[in-house]
């Protein structure tokens, strides 16, 4: 195959726009020319044909240059460049992301009063990332050993999917700055990723994600979501589970989609909006490494806000089982985090989340003011890695958490929330106290089960507040300054 020329689609030129629809059209047509080119070329070759050369397809990339200081609506976390200079992105579903990208590009081409320029860039698209619901393309070439895939087609590359730029550690030497967070494989991966591990097709997630690690809370989001669902007036139009099962508004069971003989890592399901401004809710199991996977697959999404409902060990002696824990603060022993995000970074806590959720749990529980005290407290949250620290000498960690003035320890809320300080996602923690290892309150099955039927309902439904409270705020409050660098990409 060395010897061999390389096929690509007719090539297309680069072009400014100045209308962020436009742009975004011409996007689709690059993306989906160079993507039904693969899916073509690859059909063509299993059937038997000999490969004419080596196969290859590009991403479209988005151009931006700015030749000065303009200055830009500075009340903005999002939609300019720091100052001149050229800036680039490969992008990748332009579909998928319309909306989005239209928004963005709108914020620059407003913001800057000058055009951007779409064409191709040199960026090969895999061939598996031209297949959206994640065919098994090796199998193909299994009955035929002449040719392996890597002679034709490009496939995934992983030098060319770190998180660089969303770490802040990116160096594009005299290269252009980078106009968004993620590379175009970086989010292809991505999105496979999550069909993989939630069995749900990326275009169903919402805006709003709420995490669990328990499945009665899913259960419980289930049922509230097929009832609001069956409500014309709610605004939702579908629920989709595991599987792809989707229950459209006006229907008792699903019309489409195939169902699952067992669940999948970290199954989810989502409660649709036509904006997309609808509610996701993840089970992402036990530990800081699940919370890292899922945030760090979701976060290519560029979802409006995330959190975490869960329930934490009460530190506090005056804490009762059932109450709620609104984080201000993180105390990070996850260690999954430390190399992207060091742990010396604090982790702020972001005023409009903390407003709603606090809005949340007053509408749901009917207390207000000091009152509401005897049913939340608002504190440090201390994530660990170890779930049975209780079974070590544990005088040395409850020391530290002391000094740290936690008053709640897990395995996920910190990670979640540090992982959405890193990739500019809002983030927020409201936990349940389940147990009080410290006071001689275990969680024990007979305990646990009561708890879970007594607890579990109220809290799914100050979650689902938050998020329409949050749904209803202006993006541009929402998506706070205290999330940006001092070198920032221009798309949120």
């Amino acid at each position: 195959m060395e010897n061999r020329s390389i096929l690509i689609p007719d090539p297309k030129p680069f072009r400014k726009f100045e209308d962020a629809k436009a742009a975004v059209s011409y996007l689709v047509e690059l993306f989906d020319t160079s993507t039904a080119f693969l899916r073509a070329e690859f059909e063509r070759i299993a059937k038997g044909s000999t490969p004419e050369g080596r196969v290859r397809a590009f991403y479209p990339e988005l151009r931006f240059e700015l030749a000065s200081h303009s200055r830009a609506d500075g009340r903005l976390s999002y939609g300019f460049v720091a100052g001149p200079g050229k800036y680039t992105s490969t992008i990748t579903r332009p579909d998928l992301f319309r909306s989005y990208l239209e928004d963005q590009i709108e914020l620059l081409l407003r913001n800057h009063n000058a055009p951007v320029e779409i064409g191709y860039s040199d960026t090969p698209i895999p061939l598996h990332f031209a297949f959206y619901d994640g065919a098994h393309v090796e199998g193909a070439f299994a009955a035929n050993p002449e040719f392996t895939l890597r002679d034709i087609f490009d496939v995934p590359d992983l030098a060319v999917m770190d998180d660089a730029i969303a770490n802040g550690t990116f160096d594009p030497g005299e290269g252009p700055q980078p106009l968004a967070p993620f590379t175009a494989p970086r989010v292809d991966y991505s999105l496979h990723r999550l069909q993989h591990y939630t069995a749900t097709a990326p275009k169903y997630f919402q805006n709003f994600v709420l995490f669990t690690n328990y499945q009665f809370y899913i259960d419980g989001f289930a049922q509230m979501a097929r009832e609001l669902v069956k409500d014309p007036n709610s605004g939702y139009k579908a629920f989709v589970e595991p599987g792809n099962l989707v229950t459209r508004s006006g229907e008792s069971e699903p019309s489409s989609g195939e169902p699952l003989g067992r669940l999948p890592q970290m199954p989810a399901y989502h409660l649709v909006r036509e904006d997309n401004s609808g509610i996701t809710m993840v089970n992402i199991g036990v530990g800081p490494s699940n919370a890292k996977t899922i945030t760090d697959h979701i976060a290519v999404l560029r979802p409006h806000a995330w959190l975490m409902l869960g329930h934490c060990a009460g530190l506090r002696n005056s804490q009762q089982l059932g109450d709620y824990v609104l984080a201000h603060g993180y105390v990070r022993e996850d260690k999954v985090l430390d190399a992207d995000l060091p742990t010396w970074v604090p982790i702020p806590p972001l005023a409009e989340v903390q407003v709603a959720l606090e809005e949340a749990v007053e509408k749901v529980t009917g207390y207000e003011g000091f009152e509401l005290k005897s049913v939340m407290r608002t504190g440090t949250v201390a994530s660990i890695d170890n779930r049975n620290w209780e079974l070590r000498d544990h005088r040395e960690p409850v020391q530290r958490f002391s000094q740290s003035r936690a008053i709640a320890l897990d395995m996920e809320s910190a990670t979640i929330a540090a992982n959405g300080f890193r990739f500019r996602v809002p983030y927020g923690t409201l936990l349940c106290v389940s147990d009080k290892p410290l006071h001689g309150e275990l969680k024990l099955p007979g305990m646990a089960t009561d708890f879970y039927r007594r607890q579990v309902s109220q809290h799914l439904e100050i979650g689902i507040k938050t998020m329409e409270i949050l749904r209803e705020m202006p993006l541009e409050r929402l998506h706070s300054r205290k999330l940006r660098s001092f070198a920032e990409t221009a798309f949120q």
